[in-house]
């Protein structure tokens, strides 16, 4: 099962900074594939669950610590015990979130009606709507590096760049990544912020919108009714518990859930080391393996080894993520310079990585490749 942790350590002499390799690798997915053991490949439903229900019981735990006696505490003890509730209860959302995602990709078990049934309620108690992100993340899956065709952080040319001189300077840098974890989780969901361009109105909760085609609209459309009851039944609880009471208790842990989230999405996919292609030049596989693996120490427990290991995960998407680690360290060996990780103090990586990846240019000796750059 998942370990988290550091086992990426003998990875980290890699300069980061070093362009992984372009050209098209000598082993392909079967190679991959074999040398996975194949428990990876397993669903366990009596697994799954236990992670589920784990992760619900921390929840409560700590809802009921903060209902109970956090919320008796007076100032300045107050101040210094409701963050760390915040940080603790979203981080634990974060955990939750990542099994529910595993509902999108099959995974959790052997039976789509119960994944999808499963998914469309906790992803809905977080006000995530489930369908929609499950079908515009199998297109990013499908497409991961593809300027023409992902779904998720697709880098502009510097032409097309507007805030470049914003970000190029420490203050710019720092308000831009502040907007970024507070405001890009809604901001996506809603208006498709940082993902690909669409003619007509993009949004995830607009069922008729060009992300979707038409055998999925039904479903959109009950993601909105899932997240719309989950809305009003926080309002109504907020009216009788008071809006500050709803706001300690779930709006900031809700809040550190979605800056979790668009924390470890973007330094997976963003860093100066990882490539993007054009039609003339993307292949899936390729195409998966421009992805970086992340350190975040004891999260990675909590987070379900997600950020830690993204790249096996694009590779294979139906790996529970409680063998995701074991997954990884087997094909570590096969890919060789294909593999990416960096062990870049998360902080520091994120204000690095807004820095050094503002936009793409095509690498002079390769056309159809591109890199970021400053």
């Amino acid at each position: 099962m998942g370990a988290g942790g550091r086992m990426n350590e003998s990875a980290t002499k890699r300069d980061v900074f070093k362009h992984v390799p372009v050209e098209k690798p000598q082993f392909g997915i079967a190679d991959l594939k074999k040398a996975i053991p194949p428990h990876c490949f397993n669903r366990s439903l009596q697994t799954s669950f236990y992670y589920l229900f784990r992760d619900l019981c921390f929840i409560f735990s700590l809802y009921y610590i903060a209902n109970n006696y956090i919320s008796l505490l007076s100032p300045p003890l107050s101040y210094m015990a409701w963050p760390l509730y915040w940080v603790a209860q979203g981080s634990i959302m974060v955990g939750l979130w990542n099994i529910v995602h595993d509902c999108g990709h099959h995974c959790f078990s052997e039976y789509q009606w119960l994944d999808d049934t499963i998914g469309l309620i906790f992803h809905s108690l977080v006000l995530t709507p489930y369908f929609s992100f499950k079908y515009s993340h199998r297109t990013h899956h499908a497409n991961t590096s593809s300027l023409e065709k992902d779904e998720n952080w697709v880098p502009k040319l510097k032409n097309d760049t507007w805030f470049v001189e914003i970000l190029s300077n420490p203050v710019g840098n720092f308000m831009f990544v502040i907007f970024r974890l507070v405001f890009g989780y809604p901001g996506y969901f809603i208006f498709n912020l940082h993902g690909r361009i669409y003619k007509g109105f993009p949004s995830h909760f607009n069922p008729l919108g060009p992300i979707f085609n038409d055998s999925e609209r039904a479903q959109v459309f009950l993601s909105d009714i899932g997240v719309g009851v989950v809305a009003y039944g926080l309002y109504k609880i907020g009216t009788k518990a008071g809006f500050q009471w709803l706001l300690n208790i779930y709006g900031y842990p809700l809040l550190v859930m979605c800056m979790f989230f668009m924390l470890f999405t973007y330094l997976n996919h963003n860093h100066p080391s990882v490539a993007h292609y054009d039609a003339r030049e993307w292949d899936w596989l390729r195409g998966a393996l421009a992805t970086v693996d992340r350190d975040y120490g004891i999260l990675n427990t909590i987070f379900h080894d997600e950020p830690n290991a993204h790249v096996v995960h694009h590779l294979f998407s139906t790996i529970p993520h409680y063998h995701i680690v074991e997954a990884t360290k087997a094909v570590k060996p096969v890919l060789g310079e294909y593999y990416n990780y960096d062990d870049t103090p998360i902080m520091k990586a994120i204000f690095r990585e807004t820095k050094e990846c503002l936009f793409i240019k095509e690498d002079p000796e390769k056309e159809g490749v591109y890199w970021f750059s400053k």
